[in-house]
């Protein structure tokens, strides 16, 4: 592009600090603005909340006019939630969303509300994109390995990992971990708090051409045999240890695509599967391909959540290029180029 793309980064949580060191390590990219959801965050510099060398000049603030005030042509959206209030008020303003945050194709929320996000988008001129690496970059990988196949009967994504290391009580136990096996409601809790897989598996279904005529979700939650301390919390014995579930899109009566997940939390619990600690993309057709992607630390090095981070961030930050440049509404990876990082000049 001739001119550097004005970027505005939201939230600097571990996601969000990735993404913002992404910005600012981008010869095409300008970071012009910061959104801190933390009081404490407010007024300190872009490069103090990101480890990034040196100072940048942008500071942190909580106030969104000014930030649009700005007139950034993108937005990396990085909440653990997402907002539709806030993407309605970015996308209004003309500013396109590249999300990891809840957000795929939108479809897990209410008709109506989707429809709030879509007629922002349009009247901003502006387009709506998520990813991250679980849904997200992973669920690409499966529609391209299907363009080697003669006939694709299904596409299984899943994401298979010991969740210990996501030091995040809040999430893990949204998701049922550390309560009883037995609670009820958990499959359904679950089913809500892992929906944007279900868009994930409605975008691969969409990509290969398969008509999607219901959704459906089944769950295993497996108890611990004993007390594991995490540190950041505890599962207790008898409390679930694991999970294993898959979100499907049917067309008539074929499953043709799943989004799952096989999580373990601690080392006390018997699980009937063997960990991939990775995603594992299965397609079933003519022929079969399994590919299993795993991020990993550099070598001689154990640190895995700073590169899980980035796994999960810059899918979406590297897309900012090509959402700027696309039709607006709610766009997918089905309507955009190939997404690369970005080689060093």
């Amino acid at each position: 592009m001739a001119k550097k793309l004005r970027v505005v980064q939201w939230t600097t949580g571990n996601i969000g600090s990735r993404a913002l060191h992404g910005i600012l390590t981008r010869d095409d990219m300008e970071l012009v603005g910061v959104y801190a959801h933390s009081a404490d965050k407010v007024g300190q510099d872009a490069g103090q909340l990101c480890g990034f060398d040196g100072e940048t000049g942008v500071r942190a603030t909580d106030d969104v006019e000014a930030l649009l005030a700005l007139e950034p042509d993108a937005c990396s959206y990085n909440p653990v939630w997402s907002n539709t209030d806030e993407l309605c008020r970015l996308l209004e303003a003309g500013v396109n969303v590249c999300s990891t945050a809840e957000w795929i194709n939108g479809h897990r929320l209410p008709e109506a509300e989707r429809q709030r996000v879509l007629d922002a988008a349009h009247r901003g001129k502006a387009s709506m994109f998520g990813s991250g690496a679980y849904p997200g970059i992973t669920h690409a990988l499966g529609i391209v390995a299907s363009a080697a196949c003669e006939r694709v009967d299904r596409i299984t994504v899943t994401e298979s990992v010991d969740c210990s290391l996501y030091a995040s009580k809040d999430t893990m136990s949204a998701m049922g971990f550390g309560r009883p096996a037995d609670t009820p409601g958990l499959e359904e809790n679950l089913r809500k708090a892992s929906e944007v897989c279900a868009e994930a598996a409605v975008m691969m279904a969409d990509a290969v051409g398969a008509r999607v005529d219901r959704m459906s979700f089944e769950a295993t939650f497996i108890p611990a045999y004993a007390d594991d301390d995490l540190g950041f919390m505890t599962i207790g014995k008898g409390t679930v240890g694991a999970i294993e579930g898959y979100h499907r899109a049917w067309s008539g009566d074929r499953n043709v695509t799943a989004s799952g997940m096989r999580w373990t939390m601690g080392t006390h619990t018997e699980v009937p599967f063997k960990l991939a600690h990775g995603h594992v993309i299965a397609v079933e057709g003519s022929p079969n391909y399994r590919l299993v992607a795993q991020c990993l630390p550099p070598r001689g090095t154990v640190d895995y959540m700073g590169p899980g981070m980035i796994y999960t961030a810059l899918p979406a930050l590297n897309a900012v290029p090509a959402v700027v440049a696309a039709p607006p509404g709610i766009v997918t990876y089905n309507d955009l180029p190939y997404i690369t990082g970005p080689v060093p000049a």
